[in-house]
């Protein structure tokens, strides 16, 4: 359980469902290497080859398009790095990748490297006021030159302010010219219907602790027609894509937890925006000047994530809002980065036309499948003396 007695950070992690504790458990106690040819290594690739075939299942796609990861941040570096360089060994003319500026830093960071070290000119979309790709402009950039263009990378569902973002919009347009397009699931599986065939995309990433499965693993599905290069070589592991040992007992559990995050969704969907929804209307009652960032709540799961309630709280700095909840047993996130100890605005903010002050003073709750009317309840109560101080701070 989290140490808070009001766990509201579920877009950071959620607590692992039991199903997938115990079919980690389970596996954990056998031996075997999936690549080994002996009965034990059959009995691990077995493990694993079920696995992606439930994975394959739940998402839509062929069971070889999902390649095995350590997580979100590893997917994301290999589809953006590993599809642009096998796109520009094809052609060097594609030297531009196109992406909004609302991604998260899994996404970013890499880019911003590419650039850096000229093996890319990655171009940052503007987005509207609720945080959504504005679409005439990523036409605007792909018509300017198409066969400049390496890639395209838009996340499903923003991890700040819960947006839902115009992914077939982007699939559409880049379709039209041959242009793989990427996208950052990771937020949206379990939360909102995600579908890798009907998308569309040729590239997805997803993450298994924030549908109730264990950290360190995740998955790239990548369609088997995309060219990608590999960023580890070793043993020719997941497609000759990602090499190294994988993990049985880590993928066994990602499945379970995606599988029933999958299967669940609708419902989950409906209970956590009720709660979300309610938590909202109470903290503007309480503090009136406290306001909504991205899009809008309703109807469910068509403009923002479920459990999503980003709010922003005039006068305050964010992080001593977090701090001072954080004394009062409530856990939630000011959604921004902070960099050796030193709170950043948040660039999702900024690219969505906040000032620094307005993209420092807010925080994110989000909801999960432990959320209770009691933690709702809770910010509720503390939400305005909490307010009234981290004012009486600043001032």
């Amino acid at each position: 359980m989290a140490t808070g007695a009001h766990y509201l950070d579920h877009a950071a992690t959620t607590p692992m469902v039991p199903a997938a504790i115990e079919a980690m458990a389970q596996h954990l106690r056998e031996v075997g290497n999936p690549s080994s040819l002996h009965a034990s290594g059959r009995h691990a690739r077995r493990v694993v080859e079920e696995s992606r075939e439930t994975l394959a299942q739940a998402l839509n796609c062929r069971p070889g398009e999902v390649v095995f990861t350590s997580g979100g941040t590893e997917a994301d570096n290999l589809a953006v790095k590993g599809i642009h360089w096998a796109r520009t060994a094809a052609d060097p003319r594609r030297t531009r990748i196109l992406t909004t500026a609302v991604e998260h830093h899994a996404v970013l960071d890499p880019l911003v490297w590419l650039a850096e070290t000229g093996a890319a000119e990655v171009e940052l979309l503007p987005v509207d006021s609720t945080g959504r790709l504005e679409v005439e402009a990523l036409a605007a950039a792909i018509d300017r030159d198409p066969g400049s263009v390496s890639m395209i990378s838009v996340m499903w569902a923003n991890n700040e302010v819960g947006t839902l973002q115009p992914v077939e919009d982007a699939v559409a347009l880049a379709g039209a010219h041959g242009i793989p397009v990427h996208t950052d699931a990771v937020q949206a599986v379990g939360a909102v219907p995600v579908d890798f065939a009907t998308s569309g995309v040729d590239a997805l990433t997803l993450t298994g602790h924030k549908v109730g499965g264990p950290y360190g693993v995740g998955a790239l599905l990548v369609g088997r027609e995309v060219e990608v290069t590999a960023l580890v070589h070793g043993g020719g592991q997941e497609r000759d894509i990602r090499s190294g040992t994988i993990d049985p007992p880590a993928i066994a559990g990602f499945a379970t937890a995606v599988e029933l995050a999958v299967k669940h969704q609708a419902e989950h969907a409906a209970r956590v925006a009720a709660l979300r929804d309610d938590l909202v209307r109470r903290i503007v009652e309480v503090v009136p000047d406290a306001h909504l960032h991205g899009g809008t709540m309703a109807p469910v799961g068509v403009h923002r994530l479920p459990g999503n309630a980003h709010i922003g709280f005039p006068g305050c700095e964010g992080d001593s809002l977090l701090m001072l909840l954080d004394a009062r047993g409530i856990e939630c996130s000011t959604g921004s980065a902070c960099s050796a100890g030193v709170p950043q605005p948040s660039h999702v903010l900024l690219a969505m036309g906040c000032d620094e002050d307005q993209a420092r003073h807010s925080l994110r709750f989000s909801l999960g499948h432990t959320s209770t009317q009691a933690d709702v309840d809770a910010v509720v109560d503390a939400i305005g003396p909490v307010v009234e101080r981290a004012r009486a701070a600043r001032m």
